[in-house]
């Protein structure tokens, strides 16, 4: 996705990225404000990931997006 959209699109986003990452504080949402790299940080850090899963999982979620809503590419 986009990294514009992502950040265009943050407070639609928001809360489908907290229900599907329920370890993740408000303030690493509100810091990471839609960046894909620190999100994908924050997993890491918060989950105990390695690099490659956390960056899969913020690609995966952001391919559910397009899914969902085509017009966000």
């Amino acid at each position: 996705m986009n990294k514009d959209i992502i950040s265009g699109k943050w407070s639609q986003l928001k809360g489908k990225a907290q229900a599907k990452w329920g370890d993740l504080t408000d303030d690493d949402f509100k810091v990471a404000e839609g960046n894909a790299e620190y999100l994908a940080g924050r997993l890491q850090e918060r989950y105990g990931w390695a690099k490659d899963r956390a960056e899969k999982e913020v690609r995966d979620f952001q391919d559910t997006l397009h899914r969902d809503h085509p017009d966000w590419r």
